[in-house]
């Protein structure tokens, strides 16, 4: 890299292949979710997810360069321990608790590069892609307090509930032997 304006490109590129991998990853994790409130979430991030990916066209339309050839390995990375956490567990709770900590990561890496795309926009002087980008770091902020108010006031209370029944059980089944 030899300059800003290469580096904003790259960023750009990054975040175009890393959008265009979470869509691919979204309904395979929406298969897996139980809780309605969260499934409904990750439906309408990935209708934003879906607009995202159209600014970043937009961006490189008016910047004039092409947002193909570079693979986000982080977002790759992400998406495999997003799979490694959807073969681990049976769908209730626990298993929507971790697909939140996931698509979290996922979030905060967004939110990461995001701002560092847009940083690099307002130091170039292209105020139309930073106003984008901004649009799009306040819809990944938005979204991962959304997914934070799920876990805390439903997920993580119906998984302590379910391991209370579960000991419960056990300690049933324990005093009947």
């Amino acid at each position: 890299m030899e300059s800003l304006q290469e580096m904003f490109e790259e960023q750009i590129k990054d975040l175009f292949s890393a959008e265009n991998q979470l869509l691919k990853a979204m309904p395979r994790m929406a298969k897996k979710i139980s809780n309605e409130r969260l499934l409904q979430a990750f439906e309408m991030h990935r209708k934003q997810t879906e607009q995202q990916v159209q600014r970043l066209k937009k961006i490189g339309e008016n910047i004039q360069f092409k947002l193909t050839g570079k693979v986000c390995a982080a977002m790759q990375g992400l998406i495999e321990e997003a799979e490694e956490t959807m073969k681990e567990g049976e769908p209730g709770p626990l298993l929507d608790a971790g697909l939140i900590a996931d698509a979290q990561r996922i979030e905060h890496y967004e939110i990461s590069a995001y701002g560092t795309a847009r940083t690099l926009a307002e130091q170039l002087g292209y105020t139309s892609a930073a106003k984008l980008l901004q649009q799009t770091l306040k819809e990944e902020s938005a979204t991962d307090e959304k997914l934070n108010k799920i876990v805390m006031k439903e997920i993580y209370p119906e998984a302590q509930e379910m391991e209370e029944q579960e000991e419960g059980s056990e300690e049933m089944e324990e005093a009947e032997a």
